[in-house]
């Protein structure tokens, strides 16, 4: 597509888009009177119009049955979870007896990491990309110290190539293959939060299986943002989180994923509860874990209600608009972004300084709806800047800022009129 920087041709891209509509769907903040321009998707998602409804009816459900809400409430608690399972399942490429939401992301990585971290005295090695999120970091170091070894030898970090952002896919598989059998998990995030580089999960899989390793995703920023096949990747385990691109509210209930291949396996190390155990027998309360079938069987305790319902009203959404539609919206949506972007770094505009570098791959096929800017200087004024104007991103330490135009509520017009803004705010 060949485009202008022009608000009129923001306009009619907007006019011409089918998901347009839903926009309405959610609520946008205020500043200086007027709603903003929200380009924080990636953080936290915007609050779709129809949670409040979804949480009174369980509080309205509290208040009528008390515990018997379990079994009578409109949506009886007791199998709340198993609603999720076909939305999920097709967020992620998966069957729904794979997929199972509880928690939260970093206590599932945890649990995960206990059935699927099994280190050896000759194969215990971890390899993730340089600077994963933060919570990451730690849960690795901590399973690799909680095994008896030095995160400085067992956590191996790949770093780009000098002078380069991003990771290339055929180093991230070299390294693997040289790893070989001292490899024991790959544990890399489906989209990087910092640089917003989507990685060939299907190509990482099928290399850390070729060594003997097992192959799990962090998908915090990749759950609803890219299309997945997890199921057919062959995908050992994944774990997200369901506040940022799901918008499921501050601190939401998380998910995880685990491959039939093991999940169907009673014997598989893991750490239980009585939520996790067979629900035929859950409630006899005897000794003795058997785990449920499926993804289900790494459940601990039973479902935060208040949040589950919010994030079935925002699930519903994306069912509605479908993950393929909403991918092929992002990626000319992200695509427009980056051409204002260097349009505002092109000599011909009147910006001497600073310059502005695109951290994020420019192939639509190794990011999401993410572009991480790094300006020569002033970036965190800049930042500052953009909020005084109605504009809000992610300032990331030292010098990133980050946008995410996203595709279910965000527009061509929100895009121009943020480039627009930034080139005023260089000018001046």
């Amino acid at each position: 597509m060949n485009f202008i920087n022009t608000l009129e041709f923001a306009q009619q891209q907007d006019k011409a888009d089918s998901l347009s509509a839903f926009r309405n769907r959610f609520f946008f903040p205020e500043l200086n009177g007027k709603e903003a321009i929200y380009f924080c998707g990636n953080s936290l998602g915007l609050q779709p119009k129809t949670a409040a409804a979804a949480l009174e009816q369980e509080l309205n459900d509290w208040a009528k049955f008390a515990v018997e809400g379990h079994f009578h409430a409109k949506n009886p608690w007791f199998s709340y979870e198993k609603m999720f399972d076909k939305p999920l399942a097709k967020l992620v490429g998966a069957k729904p007896s794979e997929v199972c939401t509880f928690g939260s992301l970093t206590n599932n990585l945890h649990l995960l990491m206990v059935s699927f971290y099994r280190p050896t005295a000759t194969r215990f090695k971890i390899l993730c990309e340089e600077k994963p999120f933060a919570s990451d970091q730690y849960a690795l170091e901590s399973q690799v110290k909680f095994h008896g070894f030095n995160p400085n030898e067992a956590i191996v970090e790949l770093k780009p190539r000098a002078g380069e952002y991003t990771l290339r896919t055929e180093d991230i598989l070299a390294k693997i293959e040289e790893l070989n059998d001292e490899l024991a998990l790959v544990m890399i995030g489906g989209v990087n939060y910092y640089t917003g580089q989507a990685f060939d999960m299907k190509s990482i899989t099928e290399v850390a299986h070729k060594v003997g390793a097992l192959a799990g995703f962090d998908l915090a920023h990749a759950m609803g943002n890219l299309v997945m096949n997890l199921h057919d990747w062959n995908v050992d385990f994944a774990c997200w989180c369901s506040y940022k691109y799901l918008n499921s509210g501050p601190g939401s209930v998380a998910g995880i994923f685990v491959h039939e291949s093991h999940g169907n396996n009673a014997n598989l190390p893991r750490f239980a509860g009585w939520w996790g155990n067979n629900p035929n027998t859950r409630f006899k309360m005897e000794k003795g874990f058997v785990p449920a079938v499926g993804a289900d069987g790494w459940q601990l305790s039973n479902a935060p209600i208040f949040s589950m319902a919010v994030h079935k009203a925002a699930l519903n959404i994306f069912d509605e608009a479908g993950i393929e539609n909403l991918r092929g919206k992002s990626e000319k949506l992200t695509a427009y972004l980056e051409f204002i972007v260097e349009q505002i770094n092109s000599p011909r505009s009147n910006v001497q300084s600073p310059k502005i570098t695109i951290l994020t791959p420019r192939d639509k096929d190794q990011r999401g709806c993410q572009l991480s800017l790094v300006f020569s200087e002033d970036g965190k004024q800049v930042h500052e800047q953009l909020l005084k104007a109605g504009i809000i991103t992610d300032w990331r330490n030292p010098d990133v800022i980050r946008l995410a135009p996203v595709p279910l509520y965000n527009s061509f017009e929100d895009v121009w009129r943020f480039g627009n803004e930034l080139q005023r705010i260089l000018n001046a």
